[in-house]
């Protein structure tokens, strides 16, 4: 027993006597204090095990999360503080008891059972809490109370003996006592607000509505402190991972207060607060609007970081300590006070002792972590909320832009697409870092101090020199910044030239120019190269920067030192200053980085600023009529609602009653007037009117036309009519809806379940408007057509026929539920503006404005869309439509007509009074219509050969996917695969193996000397740094020996303090890594997240040539020779630092020639790549190979690859060091090592999912945006524009809970690995301490704690670099994936030099026993077809759709699979020729037409082989020769890009005038004349016989007539040849089928 008496053993005095008293006997003092600990213990353990099934909670909530009681946060970090106090209390005794001649145990006991007590009330405070069962609080409030009374008997003692303020017993029980006197006012206040315990009616609280929705799983905000703290949380979610892919629904719904919703509101009301009435223009500022709504957040995140900083100081002054006092006895300084009988010590005493030292150093690193971490999640929650908060700003100003704006390019859509993409990222970015802007001036000057109070004046020196280098640093750093954004403009420059590249393949095939526009892409990649290069360059600089400070500053301040007061500094003393100098450049270096992101962000908020005072559009009261009445007036008739029969759909019932007649033709009053304009002038933001004069009336219920030449204003006119253009003068009146209108609109609101005023506001004065250049969603067919109106089956069915989209629909492979629009399927023209008009038609608006719904389709089409669309399916509904068309022989449909001519009316009436009153015109447009009159009469079964192409390209993309050829994204048939694959094992291991292949492809790519060179160079690198570090353990050892053997381990920690504050920089590296997608932002975040980090792979020998440097002083001090020591150091130093720059430099440049090689063969393979594998894949999946991918694999891989070899090696190298040291360690080294390898295992799988949840939720959001600015004309026009608002907000909402939790899971992995490495520190420094008895220097003690320090940094970067690099060689696999593309044979069997200059001189063309098929697996198209055609013939082709009309055109530039018989011209067979050769001696004609951006030059000649005479010939056959002559630059004019400064009509002319001026014998026309209007085609038939007089025209014809006076006609029927003569004979007999078309075509 003489072992374990509580009260000591000490026969002299007799511990357990209680004759003065019993509270005057301190031991049964400190066993009263063991009372409450065990009181609380008692109660409570039965309760917490018996668990809490018996008392089920009122309120039932999904959640275990509902934290309500008042108070909570103050009683946890009360309690943390509490137990942070009784830790000390246990070392005091524990330190005490060791003075003492025996073991007197309630020095420690009571303080012991006082840790587990403490512990066990959170526990059990938090169950009461969860389970909503206050009563138990009750159990609480008696043990505060207790341990307070018997806490403060304690003091009363002390006091009353003089134990004293400098006792450190004292100070702790005084310390308790105030602990214990707040929980227990904690406890009190929580009884007293809520009535709970002694109160009979407690009061009821509701749980918050986000944990009453299911839907939220985003827990952060509602947890207790400790699980918001180490995000407990997260690991249901991060560990599920494993078993199954996270996917949206399983990340859920934001809490309400983090919804960009309730941010906007924030943001707009602190915007709009700042409106002032004087001064209505000033722009408010976005600063303080932003201040205003999140300065509070950030002021926390600041604390934080205050909080992190001032622990950070702690880690070098603990190891200062630790090697100080290794193997010194500590001086006694305390006293045995008498009464007590036990010894008191002073509380400097207390942190002389070692083992004390190491637990404080754990404790300090674990809180510093801890508050670091909290502070970057504050910010980037924040963050994050802001960003909602502008993107929704933006959003609702894109909605409320004036159209002028977007159309005269003062907005293009690519500054929007930066605003979105660009500047709210970084300002997103620039909150994340801006706590930095000013902790990192206190961490300076803290640092400064602590330097001069270690060394005096020459530290300041030092610290000088850091200051002074580093503007040169954030030289670096800009010069970084500038070159990424040249790199950035190159690499849009090389984008948009691919994308024409892919949008217009099949001409580039047709006219051999393919490897022209490669050229130009190779030269724009050449480009952007070169400012890749420069890039990689500057990197390698800051590197080498960070590496050169340090060692500078060092010597400096030691040098400065040994002049300035002649002696050596003590070794703990030169220690601590080296750890001090790495904590100070730190800040220094990052500094320069947040102040380049402040910059940026000032940038961005001036465009922001700019775009937000935009020009809006007017305000269209006059659309919104006056509310209140037309609700009246559908109240007024209740009768008619009641009469309705619930099963049919209610549009259908209206329809069926009787329809009053139609009115007379001539609207009277402007009560039957839907629209009208007084005398308008508008414009199109230039002062010049656009439009000028515009008196007219739109009859109400009727059908009236608007036709005009080309260029006309037209379309403006409807601009006008909706108020997108602006007004100079004048005005427009829209009328209000007739009663029985309301009538109908009211019932089919019904439908809905809607509440009725909401739609009849919603449809009041929308009008279905279907725009000339097609603009559809990126989402289903159907929805696309619906447009967020209620699904009517009945009324669907109808609109899709009348625009006889069924057939291609049908073709789709999901049917009406395929996904369309930029990232879908790809539509041709005619596709895409059919459902623009079924939208029109579809959506139950009273006005219907349609602008050229025809130009796309072909005759038969229109007629249909005609007859059945707009005659039958509007007219019925008594829609008013407005129709704009360049199709005359419609204008006997219309009700009234109005015809434009250069921005005014020439004429406005019904055709009669066109008739009478203006014969000339009638005349002129009779001529035009000469041929179509009565085209409409017999409703026929002509071809719609354009149609039928379209039909035939989508039919010939789907083909494929039955034959399983399609060259998928591997990824997909993984996904695949795993789905099916139910095994669990096999899926997780799947998901959890890193995919060595693909990096091994990678390397390879960068050939294999720089992989060699980069391996060799990085474990050189390693090796020299670890050799550094030894020398220098080795020489401090042997220098010091006089001074106690311990001089100089210490020298090494530096590398500590640089360990603790490089924490920061981890974190930015993290969160600017985190989000590669946007161009700016993060890429620089690349950048610098790991710029700065190199500092720490040169830090360790920087450290130590510092070390050097003093040591040298200190051994000289000691008189022994350093002769031997110092120039091998100084060498190794210089080795080190010269393998920095080389292993810098090869890893960049490995990464570019990687990135170079795999660019260069993605583009040759795609771009010769066969026509088929065009229709295949979906443009979109090419084009992100070539810019999402790409981009990772030029800017993003490198760097990764670079840190992560770099923290693992050093990881590596510290451990082996440490166990060198202490080989004790090893035994430690294993549980740590499972739980690492568990930890990194389930972060990398969660990871990725999320990354992947992030990336794809990113897209439709930018998506949405775009399309919503290309389509503003539309979502105005419908009035759809709050529907769109939700769909923003849902879509910003998603990507940022996905964001959120991404960073979520950043901040788990971070908070665990640094506790791992607090752990490895505590371990090493335990190690250490116990091992030094035996004889082991404290030189190498400081060598091992030192490194023990970095592998805290480098442990969570090893794992998030892992998991980046596991997503972004994604990238190479799918770039890999197209590699595997056959190319098209383009040797063929002849040699050029065979094939005669001139060839094909002649023109004769002999088809012999052809057979096509489009591909192997699929059925041919063309069978056995015969023909011959004389030199000079004019051939037609025709048949209906899909009779191999066009496979027939390609067959002739062998882009088709020919696999049997040929086709001969002028005696050479084709299938032998280079493709080169024989498609650049022939001319085709396309059906759409593609111009390039460029001059106009360049689209007619690309080879810049012609004469400037030759292009104006052609143009002038072309009918362009004035046009062009206008324009500024003549053949030098811009074309810009798809031509889309023309008219759909010029730019086919310009590609009829293209194929001129290639003059070739032969010439293919593929339907050219669909989009011209008919004067235009008329004349162009005549020039194609005129000027093409000697050569072989072979046409496809679009409308039968076209080939009338060809000289002979082909007529195909199922890919064979059904008829083939002169049309004449064909004509007389009656029954074949060319004559029936001709019939059909009168």
């Amino acid at each position: 027993m003489a072992g374990l008496s509580f009260c000591g053993n000490n026969v002299t005095k007799n511990a357990y006597s209680v004759d003065t008293g019993m509270l005057n006997n301190g031991c049964f003092v400190d066993a009263l204090n063991l009372v409450p600990h065990v009181f609380l213990l008692f109660i409570t353990f039965p309760i917490l095990f018996i668990g809490w099934g018996s008392q089920s909670s009122k309120v039932q909530i999904h959640h275990n999360t509902w934290l309500h009681f008042p108070g909570h946060n103050l009683r946890w970090i009360l309690t943390f503080t509490l137990l942070f106090v009784h830790v000390c209390e246990i070392a005091e005794g524990i330190v005490s008891n060791k003075q003492m001649d025996t073991n007197h145990l309630h020095l420690f006991m009571p303080a012991f059972m006082g840790f587990i007590a403490a512990t066990t009330s959170v526990v059990y405070y938090h169950n009461i809490e969860t389970s909503n069962f206050p009563k138990l609080l009750l159990a609480l409030f008696i043990y505060w109370v207790l341990a307070f009374i018997t806490k403060s008997i304690k003091l009363w003692k002390f006091a009353e003996y003089g134990v004293g303020v400098l006792h450190l017993r004292f100070c702790i029980t005084a310390l308790l006592v105030v602990l214990y006197g707040l929980l227990m006012a904690v406890e009190i206040n929580v009884i007293r607000v809520r009535r709970y315990v002694f109160f009979a009616n407690p009061q009821k609280v509701k749980p918050p509505e986000d944990l009453q929705d299911l839907g939220v799983r985003f827990l952060q905000p509602f947890v207790n402190l400790l699980s918001k703290a180490t995000y407990w949380w997260m690991n249901p979610l991060i560990i599920g991972a494993h078993k199954r892919p996270i996917e949206l629904k399983k990340i859920g719904k934001l809490p309400i207060a983090m919804r960009a919703l309730t941010n906007y509101l924030k943001l707009k009301d602190a915007y709009e607060d700042q409106r002032n009435a004087e001064d209505p223009e000033k722009a408010p500022s976005i600063w303080r609007s932003m201040y205003r709504a999140f300065g509070r957040p950030i002021l926390l995140s600041s604390t934080f970081r205050y909080l992190a900083d001032l622990l950070g100081f702690a880690g070098p002054l603990c190891i200062y300590g630790i090697v100080e006092h290794l193997n010194k006895k500590p001086v006694k300084e305390g006293s045995v006070v008498p009464y007590f009988e036990v010894y008191f010590m002073s509380s400097n005493e207390l942190l002389q002792n070692t083992s004390v030292l190491a637990v404080l150093l754990f404790l300090a690193l674990v809180l510093q972590r801890t508050f670091l971490q909290a502070s970057y999640y504050v910010t980037i929650e924040t963050g994050i909320n802001l960003r909602g908060a502008l993107l929704a700003m933006i959003y609702n100003k894109i909605l409320r832009l004036s159209t002028s704006n977007m159309s005269m390019g003062e907005m293009t859509l690519g500054q929007i697409n930066n605003l979105v993409a660009i500047e709210t990222n970084q300002l997103m970015w620039f909150l994340f870092l801006c706590p930095n802007l000013w902790a990192m001036p206190v961490q300076i000057v803290m640092g400064v101090i602590l330097l001069y109070y270690l060394l005096g004046t020459s530290a300041l020196i030092g610290a000088s020199v850091i200051v002074l280098l580093a503007p040169v640093q954030y030289l670096i750093a800009t010069k970084l910044a500038d070159t990424q954004k040249s790199t950035l403009d190159q690499s849009t420059e090389r984008l948009k030239k691919t994308t024409e590249i892919l949008k217009g393949i099949k001409l580039l095939k047709l006219y051999a120019w393919e490897n022209i526009f490669c050229d130009s892409v190779e030269d724009t990649r050449g480009k952007e190269l070169t400012s890749l290069r420069t890039f990689a360059l500057y990197t390698s600089m800051s590197i080498f920067m960070n590496a050169a400070i340090p060692i500078a500053a060092v010597l400096v301040t030691f040098v400065s030192h040994a002049l300035i007061n002649k002696s050596k500094p003590s070794s703990s003393e030169a220690f601590a200053a080296l750890a001090l100098f790495h904590i100070l450049v730190t800040p220094l270096f990052l500094l320069s980085t947040v102040v380049r992101f402040a910059v940026k962000a000032m940038v961005s908020v001036q465009k922001l600023g700019e775009f937000l005072q935009s020009d809006e559009i007017g305000d269209d009261s006059w659309r919104n009529g006056d509310m209140s009445v037309s609700l009246e007036a559908c109240k007024k008739h209740p009768g008619a609602t009641k009469a309705i029969n619930r099963k049919q759909p209610l549009l259908y019932q209206m329809d069926s009653y009787e329809q009053p007649a139609r009115r007379p033709l001539r609207p009277n009053e402007t009560e039957d007037v839907a629209v009208k304009v007084n005398s308008g002038f508008f414009t199109w933001g230039s002062n010049l009117s656009t439009l000028s004069d515009i008196n007219i009336c739109i009859p109400t219920g009727q059908l009236t036309m608007i036709v005009g030449q080309v260029g006309c204003g037209k379309s403006s006119l409807l601009l006008a009519m909706l108020g997108e253009m602006q007004t100079l003068s004048g005005k427009v009146y829209w009328s209000k809806l007739p009663v029985s209108e309301m009538l109908h609109e009211a019932n089919s609101c019904f439908e809905t379940d809607g509440s009725f005023e909401e739609t009849r506001s919603k449809n009041r004065y929308s009008v279905g408007y279907a725009t000339q250049k097609s603009w559809l969603l990126n989402a289903t067919v159907e929805d696309n057509i619906t447009f967020g109106s209620p699904f009517n089956k009945q009324r669907y069915k109808t609109v899709i026929d009348a625009c006889s989209l069924q057939p291609d629909v049908d073709l789709l492979p999901f049917g009406d539920q395929t996904e369309i629009g930029e990232r879908g399927i790809n539509l041709s023209g005619g596709q895409r503006q059919r459902i623009c008009v079924a939208r029109a038609l579809y959506q139950n608006t009273n006005i219907v404005f349609l602008d050229d719904p025809f130009s796309a389709l072909d005759i038969h089409l229109s007629d249909h869309l005609m007859q059945e669309g707009i005659l039958k399916f509007l007219q019925d509904d008594k829609r008013t439509v407005v129709l704009v068309t360049h199709k005359l022989q419609y204008l006997i449909h219309a009700d009234w007509i109005i015809a434009m001519k250069d921005g005014s009316v020439l004429r406005e009436g019904t055709l009669k009074d066109i008739q009478t009153h203006d014969v000339e015109l009638y005349e002129h447009w009779k001529t035009l219509m000469n041929r179509q009159d009565q085209e409409l009469e017999k409703d026929t079964e002509i071809d719609n050969c354009q149609t039928a192409l379209e039909r035939k390209t989508l039919r010939r993309a789907f083909y494929s996917r039955e034959a399983k050829n399609q060259v998928d994204d591997d990824e997909e048939e993984e996904e695949e695969e795993e789905e099916d694959d139910d095994n669990m094992s096999t899926t997780t291991s799947r998901r959890s193996k890193i995919p060595w292949r693909v990096c091994w492809q990678y390397l390879s790519s960068g050939g294999f000397l720089m992989v060699f060179l980069m391996v060799f160079s990085k474990l050189l690198k390693h090796s020299v740094m670890v050799a550094i570090d030894y020398w220098l353990a080795e020489w401090t050892a042997k220098g010091n020996v006089p001074v106690n053997g311990t001089a100089n381990g210490n020298v090494l920690v530096n590398r500590t303090a640089y360990g603790d504050v490089l924490v920061n920089r981890t974190a930015y590296g993290d969160v600017l890594v985190n989000r590669t997608a946007y161009g700016d932002g993060p890429v620089n975040g690349t950048a610098y997240g790991y710029a700065p980090d190199f500092g720490n792979v040169t830090r360790d020998f920087v450290n130590a040539s510092a070390a050097a440097v003093f040591s040298n002083w200190t051994n000289s001090a000691a008189g022994l020779p350093d002769s031997y020591y110092v120039p091998v150091f100084i060498i190794l130093c210089g080795a080190g630092i010269a393998l920095c720059l080389i292993t810098s430099l090869t890893v960049e440049f490995l990464g570019l020639s990687a990135a170079t090689n795999l660019h260069h063969n993605l583009l040759n393979k795609i771009i010769h790549a066969p026509i088929r594998f065009f229709d295949v894949t979906p443009l979109g999946q090419i084009l992100n190979r070539f810019s999402a991918d790409t981009n990772i694999i030029d800017q993003h891989i490198p760097p990764t690859l670079e840190s992560l070899t770099r923290s693992t090696l050093l990881c590596l190298s510290a451990i082996g060091v440490i166990a060198f040291v202490t080989p004790s360690f090893l035994i430690a080294l294993i549980p740590l090592a499972v739980s690492f390898y568990f930890i990194q295992k389930y972060f990398r799988v969660a990871s990725k999912d999320l990354q992947d949840l992030d990336d794809s939720t990113q897209l439709p959001l930018l998506c949405h945006f775009s399309e919503t600015a290309e389509g503003l004309t539309t979502i105005r026009a419908f009035r759809h524009e709050s529907r769109f608002k939700q769909k923003m907000l849902e879509l910003t909402d998603t990507n940022n809970t996905a964001y959120l939790f991404l960073s979520a899971a950043n901040r788990w992995l971070e908070v665990r690995t640094d506790y791992l490495g607090a752990v490895i520190v505590l371990t090493a420094a335990v190690a250490s301490i116990w091992s030094s008895g035996k004889n082991l220097p404290s030189s190498m003690v400081g060598l091992g704690l030192t490194y023990a320090l970095t592998v805290t940094n480098y442990l969570n970067w090893v794992v998030r670099n892992l998991a980046d690099l596991e997503v972004q060689m994604a990238a190479v696999k799918k770039v890999n994936s197209f590699l595997s593309t056959e190319s098209e044979n383009y040797e063929g069997s002849m040699d050029t030099s065979q094939v005669p200059e001139d060839w094909p001189q002649h023109g004769e063309i002999k088809i012999q026993d052809l057979c096509v098929r489009y591909d192997p697996l699929l059925k041919p198209v063309l069978k056995h077809v015969n023909a011959y055609i004389n030199p000079g013939q004019k051939v037609g082709i025709c048949g209906r759709t899909g009779s191999g009309k066009s496979s027939l055109s390609l067959a002739f530039f062998n882009m088709v699979d020919v696999f049997e018989g040929q086709i001969i011209i002028d005696g050479i067979d084709i299938c032998k020729l280079p493709l080169q050769t024989l498609r650049s001696r022939l001319s085709i004609i396309l059906q759409d037409p593609v111009l390039f951006s460029g001059s106009i030059r360049f689209n007619l000649d690309p080879e810049r082989t012609c004469t400037d005479d030759r292009l104006w010939e052609a143009l002038e056959i072309a009918q362009l020769k004035n046009m062009v002559k206008a324009l500024s630059g003549g053949l030098d004019a811009v074309v810009t890009e798809g031509g889309e400064n023309f008219s759909v009509g010029q730019r086919q002319l310009f590609c009829l005038a293209r194929a001129f001026v290639r003059k070739s014998s032969i010439l293919i026309m593929d339907e050219a004349t669909a989009s011209i209007d008919m004067a235009t085609e008329n004349v162009l038939q005549k020039v194609v016989m005129t000027a093409f007089a000697d050569r072989t025209v072979v046409t496809i014809a679009h409308r039968v007539h076209t080939i009338l006076e060809a000289d002979l006609v082909i007529v195909m029927k199922r890919g064979n040849i059904l008829e083939i003569d002169k049309p004449e004979t064909l004509l007389e007999n009656e029954d074949g089928m060319f004559a029936s078309f001709v019939r059909a075509d009168m």
